[in-house]
């Protein structure tokens, strides 16, 4: 199984991205898959969270996550907040949104970092939400990348249960490009 954390701030989309993902996995024949949310006074800004499970066999266990295997960090600011790396399994991978050099995040050994700026890109695309860069359909295509765990024709099909048919195309055009710019480091 497959446990992976979503670090972001309200507004970003955390929730979406996680149900997104399920879904793809899904099509991409995973049996189990869970997406569920961390509610608590949250607010637009404030730290928020979301996880996603995902397995070759049904999934019983549907308590919060302690430690991910997988990290997606939506805001790099997070991490003067949020113990990230210490919620991280050794052998997992975070993948962050950062314009920031990949030097700016040291990481603990055993714990791969995947690092891509989302944020232009999701501008570049003209994905903006009250004048902020809509920032979770970009890390989709991030984890595509980073994990190798769905591909980009099953998050699209997971985009087109979301959203409008023009959203769609904006957001996957968002979801490739990210992709492609994903870098990963393995040091």
């Amino acid at each position: 199984m497959y446990e992976i954390i979503w670090h972001g701030r309200g507004g970003q989309g955390v929730v979406i991205a996680a149900q997104m993902l399920a879904e793809a996995a899904y099509l991409e024949g995973f049996k189990g898959v869970t997406s569920a949310p961390t509610f608590g006074p949250e607010r637009r800004g404030a730290p928020v969270t979301a996880s996603t499970r995902i397995a070759e066999e049904p999934i019983r266990t549907f308590s919060q996550l302690e430690k991910a295997d997988i990290t997606v960090v939506l805001d790099d600011t997070l991490f003067q907040v949020a113990d990230i790396w210490g919620r991280s399994k050794p052998g997992g991978v975070v993948i962050i949104n950062t314009a920031k050099s990949p030097d700016q995040f040291p990481h603990p050994a055993g714990i791969r970092k995947a690092i891509v700026d989302g944020a232009s890109i999701a501008l570049k695309n003209h994905l903006v939400r009250e004048g902020a860069p809509i920032i979770n359909t970009p890390m989709l295509g991030a984890f595509a990348k980073a994990t190798g765990l769905v591909t980009l024709e099953n998050l699209e099909k997971a985009l087109e249960e979301k959203l409008s048919s023009g959203a769609v195309r904006r957001n996957f055009a968002s979801v490739t490009e990210a992709y492609r710019e994903t870098a990963i480091i393995n040091d």
